[in-house]
């Protein structure tokens, strides 16, 4: 390489800063315009020109970091005493609390706090920081307004694969805890690795349960016991029964054995009313109805077969599905059958042939809820197929009122605890209806989509205005309620007594009509029989023709009325 040229700098100027000044404008290249290329220019036409005009927008993204709390505790034990002295003995802590108060200290000392005490005591009672000076002025009730509801809390089985909630029990008391059955229902499930736990959560920390409870088999039934809220009753899936004590931990204080429990999973088990709170029945599928005791779960204390024939045979027994207590009733019980039927049992009666005391039929399909009115008793709801009924018990042969049919299968629902003429039911399309029959009857006061996947369990707090609802994938969505739908009414209890009586009676006088025109028909000679009218005889292609019309027809019909409401 030649060198051409050296420049040279003193090292001095190696990353000296640039020195800037003021200089006039001056043109450094002109080039004027040359006519004669214009002719090498061709003309265009027409001209496309786009233009788009947009704003500028843009996207962002948050995910904040989920707040883990955790419960803590202290625990404090008695302590101060001198060695020789055993806080366990009474005797001797009573002996050195006496030598104690003797003591000129001890009574100085409890003077000189005592005036202290008085102060703070007396400065406390000249203001109530608490008084309600306008307790008296109460809120004008809105009448004109229209029933709501707002999803309050979502709770999730922590579990995957996930599981349906199966039942779903309030705290008694306080409502703060709410334990959740989890079980998946499916014929024999292929997942491996599925959960057996259920959980309670506690309401104000709902991000992680608060115990859970780990069974031998998954539950199916879960209750909290009314008068004791540590105590929760369980009905597995294998037909065992469980109960649990919170105090002493997550593992079942005890557990029936499977040669003595039942056959088919515990869809039903619920408290009987009692002096020591340990009494319990069961029903399940395999046709049996068994009263236990917790103390000693080795063995039922009583067993009823649901043999409608009244011959006891377990082969002829209808497969419960729900069961139903009132303690105002405590001799008689409810349990709702596979098969569409309602068995009435009384549990005092001499034998086991006399406890059914009879039945009610009116569903298509099983029965998934039966609750009786928590203001009238006699007046029961049941919940299966595509409808609800409400039943007398004085009109056997019928339902006294009841919903029209729905496009979905009902799964669940209950009386309101407040209102008697108010009941929730959930559906398979992830609906809750809520339905005020004192006001409308052919269609539900509220209906809410609460979730995408089939509702499979619902219940109510006691104060009737928080309503927990569970899915198929174990989702527990808490609704609160709107007051109209959960505060009693002027003189609505007087009307809807007047009004279950009046479609009381009603039936009563179909159900004599119809047994009048039974006793006729049979009274009528053997050989003196209807003459059958001579119709004309149609062709199968034109029957078949006009069903299928009228079926397309009906069709039509019902989506253009499913789709006016949705636009209403």
């Amino acid at each position: 390489m030649e060198i051409t040229y050296t420049y040279t700098r003193k090292r001095s100027e190696f990353g000296r800063h640039c020195n800037f000044t003021d200089w006039p404008a001056r043109v450094t290249v002109d080039i004027p315009p040359d006519p004669s290329m214009a002719d090498n220019f061709i003309p265009q036409d027409p001209v496309n020109v786009a233009i788009q005009h947009s704003y500028d927008m843009s996207e962002h993204e948050v995910n904040t970091e989920r707040l883990q709390a955790e419960s803590r505790g202290v625990n404090h034990t008695e302590g101060g005493w001198p060695r020789d002295i055993n806080p366990q003995e009474q005797e001797q802590t009573a002996r050195f609390r006496k030598k104690l108060e003797k003591e000129e200290n001890y009574i100085n000392t409890i003077m000189h706090l005592g005036t202290l005490m008085e102060h703070c005591v007396r400065q406390n009672n000249t203001i109530n920081i608490y008084e309600e000076y306008f307790g008296e002025e109460e809120m004008a009730e809105v009448e004109d307004e229209p029933p709501s509801a707002k999803i309050i809390n979502v709770i999730r089985d922590p579990n995957i694969p996930k599981r349906t909630a199966t039942r779903i029990s309030w705290q008694p008391g306080t409502s703060e805890k709410l334990a959740v059955a989890y079980c998946s229902l499916e014929f024999q499930p292929n997942v491996e690795d599925m959960s057996l736990d259920s959980y309670i959560w506690d309401l104000v920390k709902p991000n992680k349960p608060e115990l859970t409870l780990k069974p031998s088999s998954p539950l199916v039934s879960l209750e909290y016991n009314p008068k004791d809220s540590y105590v929760l009753l369980g009905g597995c899936y294998n037909g065992q029964m469980a109960y649990w004590d919170t105090r002493k931990g997550e593992l079942p204080v005890e557990v029936s054995t499977v040669e003595v429990s039942h056959r088919d999973p515990v869809y039903g088990a619920i408290w009987l009313q009692s002096k020591t709170g340990t009494d319990c029945f069961s029903a399940s599928t395999d046709g049996q109805v068994l009263w236990w005791d917790i103390r000693k779960l080795s063995e039922p204390t009583e067993t009823l077969v649901l043999d409608i024939t009244r011959k006891g045979l377990l082969e002829n027994a209808l497969g419960a599905v729900t069961l139903e207590f009132e303690p105002t009733l405590p001799t008689k019980f409810m349990v709702g059958t596979e098969q569409g039927v309602v068995i009435v049992g009384n549990r005092k009666a001499k034998s086991p042939l006399e406890k059914i005391a009879g039945t009610y039929s009116g569903h298509l399909g099983p029965i998934y809820a039966l609750s009786r009115n928590p203001l009238y008793p006699k007046i029961f709801l049941t919940v299966g197929d595509w409808t609800a009924r409400i039943w007398s018990e004085e009109a056997k042969e019928s339902s006294i009122m009841w919903t029209k049919y729905h496009l979905s299968y009902l799964t669940d629902g209950c009386w309101s605890t407040v209102r008697p003429a108010v009941f929730f039911t959930t559906r398979s399309d992830g609906t809750l209806d809520v339905w005020d029959f004192l006001f409308k009857q052919n269609d539900p006061s509220l209906s809410l989509k609460v979730c995408n996947e089939p509702l499979s369990s619902l219940r109510l707090q006691d104060t009737g205005r928080v309503v927990a609802c569970g899915s198929k994938v174990g989702t527990v969505t808490l609704l609160e309620i709107s007051s109209g739908l959960c505060t009693l009414q002027r003189n609505e209890k007087n009307v809807v007594n007047a009004m279950f009586e009046r479609e009381t009676k009603r039936e009563k006088i179909l159900e004599a009509r119809h047994r009048e025109m039974r006793l006729k028909e049979r009274g009528k000679p053997e050989g003196q029989e209807a003459v059958p009218e001579k119709t004309a005889v149609e062709d199968p292609r034109e029957v078949l023709e006009r069903v299928r019309k009228e079926f397309f027809e009906e069709i039509e019909a019902e989506m253009r009325r499913k789709t006016r409401a949705e636009t209403q």
